[in-house]
């Protein structure tokens, strides 16, 4: 497409490679969320680069309102820290049509919508961008430690045998969850594999997957996003109880 100038992205986190690749074309890059209840937020031209190879941008309407709150409350977490998005304004849901139960899940006590997604707040040239930092389903909780599958996804991203990877949560008797890698890669790859590669990158032990099936494909939604509670179903069935 020798005409096309400028480039969204959006579903997903954006890996570096991408985004440089893109621009080493010289095409002009950034990113979209949205959902369909509402909020919309989006890279403007003029934006940093950081600020758009980062983050999802600002909000489209200077109406709407974000907070970010600590999940499962109505606090709001300090610029830096990541909490659940929380979101009104002229585009989004007021509540969902005779469902009370959910609404009062669904929705703060003064009206803003709960996404489910996990956020925070970056300062780019002295203004707020928006960082997506996955869904609160796709935090696993090892043990009282809270692991952020998306991290960890684009960490393996950067393996150059790893073309796909989702990492979702499987059961644990003793631990609660432990962190469950399916990847599509160009070699077969093993636990100790994995762990050997993110150990050199300095990453947590904590994070690192404890589980790996090697898949030709990732099951998709509707929506072309990974199916990530197809996975977690599947990891449920195949989980056996693991040791250390």
């Amino acid at each position: 497409l020798p005409e096309l100038r400028q480039v969204l992205l959006s579903g997903t986190k954006v890996p570096d490679a991408l985004f440089e690749l893109l621009e080493g074309r010289g095409i002009w890059v950034g990113q979209l969320f949205g959902m369909g209840e509402g909020l919309l937020c989006l890279s403007r031209p003029g934006d940093p680069r950081e600020a758009r190879l980062r983050t999802v941008g600002t909000a489209l309407s200077n109406l709407d309102e974000i907070r970010l709150l600590e999940p499962g409350t109505e606090r709001e977490v300090p610029d830096g820290e990541i909490g659940e998005l929380a979101c009104r304004g002229p585009y989004t849901i007021r509540g969902y049509y005779a469902a009370p139960e959910h609404n009062a899940r669904a929705f703060t006590s003064d009206g803003l919508y709960r996404t489910g997604d996990l956020a925070a707040w970056g300062s780019y040239d002295g203004e707020r961008h928006l960082l997506i930092e996955g869904r609160i389903k796709d935090l696993i909780n090892r043990g009282g430690e809270k692991v952020n599958a998306e991290e960890v996804e684009l960490l393996l991203l950067g393996h150059p045998a790893i073309t796909e990877a989702a990492v979702v949560a499987m059961p644990d008797p003793r631990l609660g969850e432990r962190a469950c890698a399916y990847l599509v890669a160009t070699e077969v790859l093993t636990v100790p594999d994995l762990q050997g590669y993110l150990d050199g990158l300095g990453v947590a032990k904590f994070k690192w997957p404890e589980r790996v099936e090697m898949v030709q494909i990732l099951p998709r939604t509707n929506v072309g996003k990974i199916d990530k509670k197809a996975l977690r179903t599947r990891a449920a069935q195949s989980a056996t109880p693991l040791t250390g």
